[in-house]
């Protein structure tokens, strides 16, 4: 963690961000209006297929096993290393960044998809 750690505050700039215990509401001062995708956030289904291809696009990955609920290490096999690079693909996908805290309970395409559709700044 302390090399993403490094790597993410030299190139990201902090956004507001949601865990995964809160229910998704946006009381900023910013709204989806002002971003260019003119919506008030991602469909689920489009989140679906966006996290299901940068998990299958993952090179330790046999596509044919992903599904919205796959476990990343119990399915797949995957470590914790490639955990977190499949959250940094996701991160880069959605263009938002999702704090470490955060990122550690991220061990299914299920746990993305639900952090992801409730996030204010995915997109």
């Amino acid at each position: 963690m302390a090399l993403r750690n490094a790597i993410l505050g030299r190139i990201r700039i902090p956004v507001q961000t949601l865990t995964l215990d809160q229910s998704w509401r946006f009381e900023g001062k910013w709204s989806r209006s002002m971003s260019s995708h003119g919506d008030d956030h991602l469909d689920k289904e489009e989140v679906i297929e966006r996290v299901l291809s940068v998990v299958k696009s993952f090179p330790k990955v046999d596509p044919s096993k992903v599904s919205p609920d796959v476990h990343f290490q119990k399915d797949l096999g995957l470590d914790s290393l490639d955990n977190v690079e499949i959250v940094m693909a996701l991160e880069e996908e959605f263009k938002l960044e999702i704090p470490d805290k955060e990122a550690d309970k991220i061990d299914s395409c299920g746990l993305a998809i639900e952090y992801i559709s409730h996030h204010p700044m995915a997109g």
